[in-house]
């Protein structure tokens, strides 16, 4: 088993399932301590309790929910009371529901700038000074790749996804020059029960099924990444070709993946 990792504490919201579960594995698999926060009590003590047993490291898990800033705040605080120093931060929560604008409920778009945006923001900037007093520390944000190319019917969530990365890249030129590194993770469709609130239908999971990604070979690639200068982590390869094309020509590439835009 290699131990790359041991001794070192790391933060990982949104920890109940998917993405998070897998970053949890992997990063006590390198002899981390993982410390995981989400809302589902018994998700977390199942992961909580295979992870001690399959790697006999500790694993440490919070209730905790994140639109809520308040409570969030409090359960942070709370953290790193008992804790004391936590050597990474990987702000993995993250929820969408599908909509038009004129479509969508309140309630929808509120909740998805609170987790998306507003609890990434809150847990970066109670744990930054921290890492910044010790001169080291590793901040992952797990974007998306609808941060760069939005699509119909995501003109919420593309936005929340948006601001991370736009934070992300401020960021990480803000604190290069103290020893903290910063990293935005950039991923198309995952295999995940996200798209259960998402789009409940289960129409747009149908249509990209053939390119969903692996969540286990998703979490693999982000801890291989802990405490190293990686800019960027964007998967799959072809998708991030697509966005910078984007960049370069997005009338051109509107009109011409006018339908695949459109599966939602």
């Amino acid at each position: 088993m290699e131990r790359q990792l041991a001794g070192r504490k790391i933060l990982i919201t949104g920890a109940s399932g998917g993405i998070g579960m897998y970053l949890a594995i992997h990063v006590a698999r390198r002899g981390g301590t993982p410390i995981l926060a989400a809302r589902s009590v018994d998700r977390l003590r199942i992961i909580s309790h295979h992870v001690q047993q399959a790697f006999e490291v500790p694993c440490y898990w919070y209730e905790a929910d994140l639109s809520n800033d308040a409570d969030w705040k409090d359960v942070i605080d709370r953290i790193c009371f008992e804790h004391g120093p936590i050597d990474a931060l990987i702000n993995n929560a993250g929820m969408a529901v599908f909509d038009y604008v004129s479509e969508a409920k309140w309630q929808d778009i509120d909740r998805m700038l609170a987790v998306n945006v507003k609890s990434l923001i809150r847990t970066t900037h109670q744990l930054l000074p921290r890492f910044l007093s010790r001169k080291q520390g590793h901040i992952i944000n797990i974007a998306s790749q609808a941060g760069k190319i939005a699509t119909p019917k995501s003109s919420v969530y593309s936005a929340s996804k948006h601001a991370v990365i736009g934070f992300t890249n401020a960021l990480r030129m803000e604190v290069e020059k103290d020893g903290v590194y910063v990293t935005s993770v950039n991923l198309g469709p995952v295999r995940t029960n996200f798209f259960k609130s998402a789009d409940p239908s289960g129409g747009y999971q149908k249509a990209v099924e053939n390119m969903m990604l692996d969540p286990n070979k998703v979490g693999l690639t982000v801890v291989k990444q802990l405490f190293t200068q990686r800019r960027e982590i964007n998967l799959p390869a072809w998708m991030d070709s697509g966005s910078k094309a984007y960049q370069l020509a997005p009338g051109l590439v509107e009109h011409a993946l006018k339908r695949q835009f459109n599966k939602k």
